[in-house]
């Protein structure tokens, strides 16, 4: 009895061994391993955090300052007012020149009043502006020096001619001495450059009223923008 009870459980258990091992053999397992895709997951990003090298944080100009083609190497827009005021200082200088004998009329007369005076007037004949600078440089015939020049008719500013106009210098002949007594019968005038240092371009040859005369004191006036103002001296 008791061997028939030890096979009865062999053969009990080998029973129960074999439907553990079909059951580890189901394909249910299998089946979940491999689920069909979810048509509702949101699709992988391909966006990446890195920064696009292609992208710039730089702010662009507006349209109409790109097209600004008066901007300098600087980006500072300019306006050309600069330039054309340069250009019109250029053209100013360019427009005026020293008065010499080769563009002025030089006349010498005798006048009544002051008493033993004679008025020198230079007329711009050119076309541009001259500046008659300090005084005429006046020769009395074969004289070896000029004519010394009265500091005290120094004017506010150098006398300028325009085409046309003319400029003056009073001549004293008596001095300080009273009447002159050396006759004279030609006078050379010869024109100041801008910074005094002799004479410039060429002279005027003048003949002399009849009967004038001079002493060793006589003076010549700078070159004064009307005839009263030359007369006073």
């Amino acid at each position: 009895m008791r061997n028939r009870r030890i096979r009865s459980a062999a053969t009990a258990t080998t029973a129960l061994l074999a439907a553990l091992a079909l059951t580890a053999c189901q394909p249910s397992d299998v089946v979940n391993a491999d689920p069909k895709p979810d048509s509702t997951a949101a699709p992988a990003s391909t966006a990446t955090d890195e920064p696009d090298s292609q992208a710039t944080d730089k702010q662009q100009p507006p349209a109409d300052e790109k097209a600004d083609s008066g901007s300098d190497g600087d980006g500072n827009k300019s306006s050309g007012k600069n330039d054309s005021a340069d250009k019109g200082s250029d053209a100013k200088s360019a427009a005026r020149t020293t008065c010499t004998g080769s563009n002025t009329k030089v006349t010498v007369t005798d006048v009544a009043r002051p008493l033993n005076h004679l008025l020198v007037t230079a007329t711009n004949t050119g076309d541009r502006n001259c500046d008659a600078y300090y005084a005429p440089l006046l020769g009395f015939d074969d004289a070896q020096s000029v004519t010394q020049i009265n500091e005290d008719s120094k004017p506010q500013a150098v006398v300028t001619l325009a085409p046309g106009e003319s400029a003056y210098a009073s001549i004293a002949l008596g001095g300080v001495d009273g009447a002159p007594t050396t006759a004279a019968y030609k006078l050379s005038v010869h024109f100041a450059g801008r910074d005094n240092q002799g004479s410039v371009g060429s002279a005027a040859n003048l003949t002399l009223p009849k009967g004038t005369a001079t002493t060793a004191d006589t003076s010549v006036s700078y070159w004064q923008s009307t005839m009263a103002d030359a007369l006073v001296w």
